[in-house]
Order: C-alpha cells, then sequence, then structure tokens
C-alpha cells in the first residue's frame, strides 16, 4: 500500500502566501517524479507544477514566478510554496507521485487533496 497526504491548505486573502506539503508512506522502492495539480469548480484538473529525480522542475505559466515546488527525498515529501497568491489560485489542489512499489509495480498515486482558497 502507498498513501499519499497532504497538508497546509486553507483560506488566504489575495496577495498572501501558503505552503502544502504531501508526504508518501508505504511500501515504497522509489518515487520517480512528484507533483501538485488542481481543480477548480467547472474546470477540469491540470498540472500545477512538478519536480523529478534529477532536480528537474515544469511549471504551469499561470504560477511560474509564484509558486515554487521542492521535494526531500529522505522524507519521500513535496512542498508547494505558494506565493502572491490571487482568487483565480482557489481550488482543490492534489498531490501525484509516480512510484515504485514494493513488488515492483509503477504507478501514479494521488493524495486526497487539500482545499486552497483565495479570498478577501
Amino acid at each position: 500500500q502507498v498513501q499519499l497526504v497532504e497538508s497546509g491548505g486553507g483560506l488566504v486573502q489575495p496577495g498572501g502566501s501558503l505552503r502544502l506539503s504531501c508526504a508518501a508512506s508505504g511500501s515504497i522502492v522509489s518515487i520517480n517524479a512528484m507533483g501538485w495539480h488542481r481543480q477548480a469548480p467547472g474546470n477540469q484538473r491540470e498540472l500545477v507544477a512538478d519536480i523529478r529525480n534529477s532536480g528537474n522542475t515544469n511549471y504551469a505559466d499561470s504560477v511560474k514566478g509564484r509558486f515554487t515546488i521542492s521535494r526531500d527525498n529522505a522524507k519521500n515529501t513535496v512542498y508547494l510554496q505558494m506565493n502572491s497568491l490571487k482568487p483565480e489560485d482557489t481550488a482543490v489542489y492534489y498531490c501525484n507521485a509516480l512510484i515504485q512499489n514494493g513488488r515492483g509495480y509503477v504507478g501514479s498515486y494521488w493524495g486526497q487533496g487539500t482545499q486552497v482558497t483565495v479570498s478577501s
């Protein structure tokens, strides 16, 4: 069993900051990539940012320069620092990871989601 548990969402005013965390646990042999997606009401889920084992990162154009993704490999944890938040960043944020488990299976795992609301 592999689990991803997110934390750090909440309500913040426009221009504010939040930091999301996602910890992977369970039967993990290796984690190839970790990332964050988001889904606003009525919209499709979209990639926000991801980070590879190499440290290479990828960001959606809408968050470049405002969000920073990082990971702690020793803790199997990925972070998303979100600065200069805008109302359009309001969404449920989901952690995603490409993980090889103890049985050799490589699969895409998702967290349960954490709500981020940007409003005055």
